[in-house]
């Protein structure tokens, strides 16, 4: 999907069915969403919703209110922070005179913006098709606009309002089978990276939680970081060494916010499956937040609809709190109180500063070696060749000379290399 050209003007409509975050905080993170897109934000509100209508969602007398002020301000679009019908659409677009946006179709232009791979944008473009296959009834003579795209702020001329429902299956259909493509390819790559076999270690967590500045800060690559709701859409993957020695394949994957729409955590699964496979998930949370607790929930939210399960002790995640040097010394005391408690300890982090790398890394290596191995053996002085390649595979926790010029090792190996390195010490004659 093409960006967008120019901004517009928009009003912010707080969504009253999301009981575990504040309306305010709410509607803050609906006006950092509108701003992703470069929205013009001329006047925002929270609205209480008592009984939502079946028509318009608000009641006649906040309809008519919004309408004034949509007028008074010259407003050319509403964004409405709540999943709303098509003919809630339709009938608020009629009374207040402007185009309406609703939590989903904001959501879907943010990542169709942002998208950059070729298996993104079809995923995009699935979830933008599935999304309007109910919205055709639309038709907006007086705020239209030269530009045609695949996004929802273009007024008449664009291709997807004048399709009617056949042709948008045609085009459903056809981006599926590209996907499919695209994933057979990706499911060849994870095949390829199983042989090597490194862990994957996978970082999910709120959008703007300081992903991928935490990714930039471990593997020193150079992906999107910024202040801003999912600066980073496509997945990035890294090659990691910890401090064992052992080596990781580090992913970056999108954010996830509250209200996910689910056509979107379903276009976007086989990217997700990254998540789903790995061997560790880093679930970093803004610890700074006011709501750490409920983007947590949101978070886990998504995972366990992914198949994932986050409830057991025994689970395959580990929580990285960041941004703690945001906080105050006082906070921070308490923060390691809670993680002495916690039956899974967190690690405390910032990504901005680099406070917490070292022991993140270790905690990772730790959680990785679980099953790790530990041997004994007696490998000739003369093999350096291979005595390198233990030292470059395994980590090598003691060493020692002995008479006949031999060596001793004690070698600790991770599960994934087992069977690859006591095929290479049988290969040279060592019995294990």
């Amino acid at each position: 999907m093409p960006a967008l050209k120019r901004p517009l003007k928009a009003r912010g409509v707080a969504n009253a069915d999301a009981p575990i975050h504040s309306p305010e905080n709410r509607l803050a993170e609906a006006v950092g969403l509108a701003k992703a897109i470069d929205l013009d934000i001329i006047d925002s509100a929270v609205v209480p919703i008592a009984e939502p209508r079946p028509s318009t969602l608000l009641g006649s007398g906040k309809v008519e209110e919004i309408k004034d002020r949509v007028a008074e301000l010259e407003i050319g679009l509403v964004v409405v922070d709540y999943n709303i019908t098509p003919v809630q659409q339709r009938n608020l677009e009629k009374a207040w005179n402007a185009k309406v946006l609703d939590r989903t179709g904001l959501i879907l232009e943010i990542f169709g913006e942002r998208a950059r791979t070729r298996e993104g944008v079809l995923q995009v473009e699935l979830a933008h098709l599935t999304y309007q296959k109910g919205r055709l009834v639309r038709a907006w003579t007086h705020l239209e606009r030269q530009r045609g795209g695949g996004g929802f702020l273009g007024g008449p001329g664009e291709a997807q309002i004048e399709l009617d429902r056949r042709m948008l299956q045609d085009r459903i259909d056809a981006i599926k089978k590209d996907l499919a493509d695209v994933v057979k390819t990706r499911d060849l790559h994870r095949k390829g990276r199983r042989k090597v076999p490194y862990p994957i270690v996978a970082i999910v967590g709120y959008t703007n939680a300081g992903k991928s500045t935490l990714f930039n800060k471990i593997t020193g690559a150079g992906v999107v970081a910024m202040d801003q709701v999912f600066a980073t859409l496509d997945p990035t993957m890294r090659e990691v060494k910890l401090p064992s020695a052992r080596r990781i394949i580090l992913s970056d994957t999108v954010g996830f916010i509250s209200d996910l729409p689910t056509m979107l955590v379903a276009a976007f699964r086989a990217t997700l499956e990254e998540v789903v496979e790995a061997d560790l998930i880093l679930h970093v949370r803004d610890i700074a937040h006011e709501e750490t607790e409920a983007q947590a929930q949101d978070v886990e939210k998504v995972l366990s609809e992914l198949g994932i399960d986050t409830l057991p002790i025994e689970s395959n995640i580990l929580e990285v709190w960041n941004k703690i040097d945001l906080l105050s010394s006082d906070r921070r005391s308490e923060l390691q109180h809670e993680v002495q408690r916690n039956a899974r300890p967190p690690v405390l982090v910032s990504a901005e500063t680099g406070e917490g790398m070292a022991p993140l890394l270790e905690t990772i290596d730790t959680h990785l070696g679980a099953s790790d191995e530990i041997i004994d053996v007696i490998v000739p002085g003369s093999a350096g060749a291979l005595l390198n390649w233990l030292h470059e595979t395994t980590d090598v926790l003691a060493r020692e000379a002995r008479k006949d010029g031999s060596l001793e090792l004690r070698l600790r190996i991770p599960s994934e290399k087992k069977n690859r390195v006591i095929g290479q010490l049988r290969k040279n004659g060592i019995s294990v």
